[in-house]
């Protein structure tokens, strides 16, 4: 299952949306309740959760994560590492009846889509960081990451990785170039298009379409985005909307362009050099998958330095080798355009994990969608996608 989940049924969203509400203000859990008794003085260890094939791993042995093994060996702090998140949802489901009743979670990391992180810290379910504490990710943090509106000031959240939602297609089979959102609407993609089917991973690129910007984008945009898209499914413009299954409807020429996730087409590429990604000229979405400390965790100092041990530039770069999303530590591409290996020192110069300047001038981090408009615009959205 992607990392980049789906919003997959209107069930799971809505609830969390009436959660995060006015309507149930005994969920909101206040500042001076947050921290728990931190044992991460004495008890060397913490319990890490994330989602899977998120880190690296030894090639010859996959139990074996060499980033997270060199932490351990220099601190001395034993990590437990799950692979448990495998939807932003239903990690939500498992984990808030604990936070809303102010109890422990028994992590004390995870990573969750910046859209759901969101809920997080309306809802005051995770602690602030002492950045003091943090040197690295006070020096090396990608500045375009710092201060999403959710999360001014980047106080509960550090980027675990980052991407960008855009358009990726097929030139050889398409036989031309895609340069904007609009492109996709030409006569020559009818019923050779997909879309994303989760609200939080589709709209933002849409609205951008239209010329948008969504840093501040209204109720009005949304409802123009789903009149759009409604008439472009019933003229079967729109071949269908996804999750990660887009891969395989790319790969084999069914589809011939497609909103994808800059990840993903990485790895495509490797396989087939003919599928291009494009940040449209109108924009594209940069998007991230943060680490957060939930409340109560009980080893919160260990989880603020395995965060900073990851925006290391050396430690950075040595997982962008082997995840391929854009890397939170621009840093970290002087650290692989020195190696000798040529297949890592090219990772350097790929815009998709280290974005130029040209492409940052295209890339916004959207607004995201208030506990106030979830319900109503899943419902609107879901009914659209088939949900």
């Amino acid at each position: 299952m992607s990392r980049r989940s789906l919003l997959r049924a209107l069930g799971a969203g809505a609830a969390g949306a009436t959660l995060a509400g006015c309507g149930v203000p005994a969920a909101f859990v206040e500042p001076g309740d947050r921290a728990g008794h931190d044992s991460s003085a004495t008890d060397h260890t913490l319990h890490f959760a994330n989602w899977p094939l998120y880190i690296d791993t030894d090639d010859d042995n996959e139990s074996k994560r060499p980033t997270l093994d060199a932490f351990s060996k220099r601190t001395g702090i034993s990590v437990t590492y799950t692979e448990e998140i495998n939807d932003n949802d239903e990690f939500f489901g498992k984990i808030s009846p604990a936070l809303m009743n102010r109890q422990q979670t028994g992590r004390d990391l995870i990573v969750i889509s910046d859209w759901m992180a969101a809920r997080f810290v309306r809802l005051g379910w995770v602690q602030e960081m002492d950045r003091a504490k943090q040197p690295n990710v006070a020096k090396y943090l990608d500045p375009q990451l710092r201060s999403p509106a959710f999360d001014e000031g980047r106080l509960h959240s550090v980027p675990w990785q980052s991407g960008i939602t855009g358009i990726a297609y097929n030139r050889k089979r398409l036989g031309r170039e895609i340069r904007s959102t609009g492109d996709l609407w030409a006569d020559d993609l009818r019923g050779r298009v997909t879309l994303l089917s989760g609200l939080d991973e589709s709209f933002a690129l849409l609205m951008q379409g239209n010329g948008v910007d969504i840093t501040r984008w209204t109720s009005d945009d949304f409802h123009e985005i789903c009149e759009q898209t409604e008439r472009r499914v019933r003229s079967k413009h729109i071949r269908r909307f996804t999750g990660n299954d887009y891969i395989k409807d790319l790969a084999t020429g069914d589809v011939l362009a497609c909103q994808a996730y800059s990840g993903d087409v990485i790895q495509l590429q490797a396989d087939n050099p003919d599928i291009e990604f494009v940040v449209p000229e109108e924009g594209a979405e940069l998007w991230a998958e943060s680490l957060m400390i939930p409340n109560l965790a009980r080893h919160k100092r260990n989880a603020e330095r395995l965060i900073d041990h990851y925006y290391d530039p050396e430690i950075a770069a040595e997982l962008a080798t082997w995840v391929n999303y854009a890397c939170p530590v621009p840093a970290a591409r002087d650290i692989l355009a020195s190696s000798k290996d040529e297949e890592t020192a090219a990772l350097a110069e790929d815009p998709l994990i280290f974005p130029d300047d040209t492409m940052r001038q295209r890339l916004a981090i959207a607004r995201d969608i208030t506990s106030e408009e979830r319900t109503d615009f899943a419902k609107k959205w879901n009914s659209i996608v088939g949900l």
